[in-house]
């Protein structure tokens, strides 16, 4: 039976997931969490939640899955040790570093490989499985015929959403909320820059859309999967996630009871359709729209939500007429209408107004509790709205009435049923047996000895009184079955307490067949490697021959050729052995750079190329994912550099990324320059630090230029992104750059181009052996100008006086960031 996972980001939540049917909950302790602003769950909360959950025989999955500094690393391992003393069934993490703590000090405890991890692939599921990791939780960007295929070529569980809010960018790969707003996303305290209102310009400044498209083009629709669980369903996951941890207990009660009535259909062998019904519930609850995201096609705009970036609601009617001196309202009703609910008018000027009806009535003034779909109603509202505007209800009173009643901490709705066997005989103890559908006992007996009675022996009927008064535990009586010896007695009070001793037993054997399934940790013995014989100092990242002749003519020690090409045109074998020849010529490192995401359709194009590596050899091959890290490994014994995509925040992750194979990685770019000091003294593997270039914040299967201006999701896109370049412009008249690469992939770039030349020779003090210039979004002029730059900034001192700022400043220009070397991320 597939798992039903829903979210809890507090105790009401939990409790709704659990009474509306989830088998498995996912939530979060007060730290490490990738939702710092929910509620989340103290050590004792999460005690009490283990236990109630593991009752109702509910599994309990806890995200620690946020990037850690090496400050928290201790405070790490407690938490790890305090998770796997409760038996909770698995921890969800994003960090390299993290799972190999969790390795070091809880072996036996299992490991999920959060969306965060950005896994997108066979190859990076296997890697995963091999070490250790029990369930995989795939990238939404998936289809089913690729989940499909993963599915069928691993053993370890796979994992999906299938309801709730959508990512515009590949998951653990966004920077924007952190450079932005200093939040990081990848710290748990995304601030959602992709909810906010951007208008498309070309290079000009223009806006090229207009009207045709609404302010918030990064704003996906929500995921909603109940038209095609069938499909994900035979394709063979484990596990249907439901995304929510920010969200309210009606929400979650809601939405899992609906998904939860729609598995059970589905699997139970009956003809599966969802019916109107559960479509409203999940509409009503919460809505930016729905869409199947990439799971049946790839829809283009049909997936934004571009006109609206927060609830929609439902849909229930029009307006038919306004009185202005009554503020009276009538509405055609397409769906129900009850007193109580909110509604939104979507008026044609002057957005929206919004109303509670307080008193409804009908056609002949009559007042009504509810209309019903094809009434004409009248209710009061605050603001003139004219004949034919929509109107939304955005609160159902019903709903969320009967939605609260799974949010109560009291008495179970959803019970476990069990059948009971009471036997009482003179000199004997009286003894309460209770098992459970699933064949668990609990056995309790009375400290008093049965005795003959004087003037009321036991009844039946008196007995089963006493031994269904099962209160607010958590079950309930289906069968009950009585042997009483003749006339004998036993007191109220000690019935009573043997009852309680049969559900505490019962309780405790229920628990204890939660216990989870020990992980399992392959040893990842890496490949005999070499290192890069050229130590770089001044690298430089370009994606076209004319940027590498720039480049090392320019001075640079080497270059970083390849990844994903911003001209939308396709790195092949010819370009890099150019590059490569060029690079030999000047006596200067060459490495290839692996695109960030490597699908298995691209796959193939990518081992073509290291096949080819034999003859024309980088200095080393960059990974950006675990996919493609694995891959590299398996395929060739080069040197390998981890990318900064693969964040290393901290020394542990280092230590993997060693012991995998790697010989060199890029930090984050989310690092200050006192946590980069503090990780080079205790690297195990040379580093190098991003100074220089635009940076990207976004990589997306969603493309806005293809979406809205080329048609793509109905047709073949036009790709008008090789016919002119475009921007994001944001409230504040920022420009962020799109670069759109060989496989459509959609890049925002930051709308400053970040600049450490004033910070050289303090970034070499650090220990940092290689500073790269991201050159992909400069031209060869700028190329040039940059390496002279920084080649003349290493011969200057630590502390510039007056005439060297001048010149680094001219040198920078104006519209520059130091990104995060000095302001951190919360």
């Amino acid at each position: 039976m597939v798992e039903l996972l829903a979210p809890a980001g507090s105790r009401e939540a939990f409790v709704a997931a659990v009474e509306s049917g989830a088998n498995a909950v996912y939530l979060a302790g007060s730290k490490f969490g990738a939702r710092t602003y929910a509620s989340n769950f103290d050590e004792d909360g999460l005690k009490e939640t283990v236990r109630e959950a593991h009752l109702r025989h509910v599994r309990i999955h806890v995200a620690v899955n946020t990037i850690l500094e090496d400050g928290e690393l201790a405070e790490l391992a407690a938490y790890l040790r305090f998770l796997d003393a409760l038996d909770v069934d698995a921890v969800l993490v994003q960090d390299l570093g993290v799972a190999r703590v969790a390795r070091e000090i809880v072996p036996h405890l299992p490991l999920h490989a959060s969306t965060q991890m950005t896994v997108h692939s066979l190859e990076g599921v296997q890697a995963l499985a091999r070490l250790g990791f029990s369930r995989i939780v795939l990238a939404r960007e998936l289809s089913i015929k690729e989940i499909r295929h993963i599915c069928a070529n691993t053993d370890v569980e796979i994992e999906i959403f299938m309801h709730g809010a959508l990512c515009v960018c590949y998951s653990g790969q966004c920077l924007m909320s952190s450079m932005i707003g200093g939040r990081s996303g990848n710290r748990g305290r995304c601030a959602q820059p992709c909810r906010l209102p951007y208008t498309l310009v070309d290079e000009h400044g223009e806006d090229v859309l207009g009207d045709g498209a609404g302010d918030f083009l990064l704003s996906p629709r929500d995921l909603n999967t109940i038209d095609v669980l069938p499909e994900l369903i035979d394709a063979g996951v484990a596990s249907l996630k439901i995304e929510g941890r920010m969200k309210r207990p009606e929400y979650v009660a809601t939405v899992v009871g609906t998904y939860r009535k729609a598995l059970d259909a589905y699997e139970t062998g009956k003809a599966y359709r969802a019916d109107e019904k559960a479509h409203d519930r999940l509409a009503q609850i919460f809505n930016r729209d729905f869409t199947t995201a990439y799971l049946v096609s790839r829809p283009g705009k049909a997936m934004m939500s571009d006109r609206r970036p927060n609830n929609r609601g439902l849909l229930v009617g029009r307006v038919t007429a306004y009185d202005r001196a009554s503020c009276l309202v009538s509405v055609k009703l397409a769906k129900p209408l009850f007193v109580g609910d909110q509604v939104d008018f979507w008026v044609k000027v002057g957005g929206r107004v919004a109303a509670t009806v307080t008193k409804l009535t009908g056609l002949r003034g009559e007042t009504l509790a509810e209309g019903m779909a094809g009434d004409v109603v009248t209710f009061e509202i605050p603001s003139a709205v004219r004949e034919h505007d929509r109107v939304f209800k955005v609160y159902d009173a019903k709903l969320m009435a009967e939605a609260k009643q799974r949010c109560a901490s009291g008495a179970p709705i959803r019970r476990v049923a069990v059948d009971c066997e009471v036997s009482a005989q003179l000199g004997d103890p009286l003894t309460i047996r209770m098992v459970d559908a699933d064949g668990n006992v609990g056995e309790g007996r009375t400290a008093f000895i049965a005795e003959a009675a004087r003037k009321r022996p036991l009844t039946e009927e008196t007995v089963r009184r006493q031994v269904e008064r099962l209160g607010t535990t958590i079950f309930s009586l289906r069968s009950f079955s009585c042997t009483l010896g003749e006339a004998v007695m036993v007191p109220m009070s000690e019935i009573n307490e043997a009852r309680r001793r049969a559900v505490a037993a019962l309780e405790a054997a229920r628990i204890a067949r939660m216990k989870p399934a020990e992980g399992h940790y392959s040893e990842s013995v890496p490949h005999a490697r070499r290192k890069p014989e050229n130590p770089s100092h001044l690298m430089v990242a370009v994606a076209t021959l004319d940027a590498a002749k720039a480049a090392l003519d320019a001075g640079a020690d080497g270059i970083l050729f390849g990844g994903e090409s911003y001209s939308h045109h396709v790195i092949t074998e010819e370009a890099y052995r150019s590059a490569w020849k060029f690079a030999q010529e000047h006596g200067a490192r060459i490495d290839f750079n692996t695109p960030r995401i490597v699908r298995d359709c691209h796959q193939k194009a990518l081992e073509n190329l290291l096949h080819a590596f034999a003859a024309f050899p980088p200095a080393a091959i960059h990974v950006h994912n675990i996919g493609t890290l694995s891959l590299v490994r398996r395929m060739t014994d080069m040197p390998i550099h981890a990318d900064y995509s693969l964040i290393s925040y901290n020394q542990k992750t280092l230590q993997f990324l060693k012991e995998y194979g790697a010989a060199e990685a890029t930090l984050s770019p989310e690092l200050t320059l006192a946590q980069i000091g503090e990780l080079a003294d205790k690297s195990p593997i040379p580093l190098t630090a991003i100074v220089h270039g635009r940076l990207e914040l976004m990589v997306s299967e969603y493309c806005v230029t293809g979406s809205f201006l080329g048609g793509a999701g109905n047709r073949a896109c036009s790709q008008p992104c090789t016919r002119g370049r475009y921007a994001l412009k944001d409230r504040k008249d920022m420009l962020f750059p799109l670069a759109m690469d060989q496989f459509c992939h959609m890049h925002i770039l930051n709308s400053k181009c970040l600049s450490m030349l004033p910070f050289v020779r303090k970034l070499r003090h650090l220990g940092i052996r290689t500073l790269r210039i991201e050159g992909k979004a400069l031209s060869e002029a700028e190329i040039t100008r940059l390496v002279r730059a920084y080649r003349h900034a290493e011969r200057l001192p630590e502390e510039l006086d007056a005439t060297q700022l001048a010149w680094v400043h001219e040198q920078e220009g104006k519209d520059i960031t130091r990104g995060h070397y000095f302001r951190g991320v919360l």
